[in-house]
């Protein structure tokens, strides 16, 4: 191998490797950001083992709102325990009932648990129903409050806009450069 073909290769490598960082940044903002609020959903980041092993803690699970009569057993649907507590869980329905006023109640636990949780969860407490999740991706949310991850977003954004300027005026500078006729190689 000579020289040259070592370093074309080398340079190759290396495009590929940042283009690959790219498109995981591009999927993590996809998945944390974009499709949430387009859909109108609520990213959470999952802070405890209780829903071990399908959703670790540091996971990302996003939450879609959901009419309380769409809720089956087997669901997992995220619940604010206290009405004056931002605290919220995400677990399973493992059954549904009545509370003692007639109304639905589910009964719910975590997939880690051995016993459902104490109390049982009322249709005004639930904020949604699990869309989907990404294992991970929740640390990164849970590190910056709102203010901070809108900042960091902008951030983001605008960084990968300089590089593809970069990237672009690059490209753009080598084709001017290269005498008419040459084919690279």
């Amino acid at each position: 191998m000579t020289e040259r073909s070592r370093d074309s290769f080398l340079d190759g490598f290396r495009r590929a490797g940042e283009w690959m960082l790219l498109a995981v940044a591009f999927a993590a903002v996809l998945a944390a950001v974009v499709l949430p609020r387009a859909a109108g959903a609520m990213p959470y980041a999952v802070l405890t083992g209780s829903m071990r092993p399908a959703m670790p803690p540091g996971t990302l699970v996003v939450v879609r709102p959901v009419d309380p009569a769409d809720i089956d057993v087997g669901s997992v649907i995220t619940f604010q325990p206290r009405p004056d507590d931002p605290t919220v869980v995400t677990h399973r329905v493992v059954g549904i009932g009545f509370d003692a006023t007639g109304e639905t109640a589910f009964r719910t636990q975590g997939d880690a648990n051995d016993a459902p949780d104490g109390a049982m969860v009322r249709p005004v407490q639930v904020l949604g129903e699990r869309w989907y999740s990404v294992p991970y991706l929740g640390y990164l949310t849970d590190l910056l409050t709102g203010r901070q991850r809108e900042l960091a977003i902008q951030l983001a954004v605008g960084a990968l806009l300089l590089y593809a300027l970069v990237m672009f005026a690059g490209a753009t500078r080598d084709r001017l450069r290269r005498p008419q006729g040459t084919a690279r190689a």
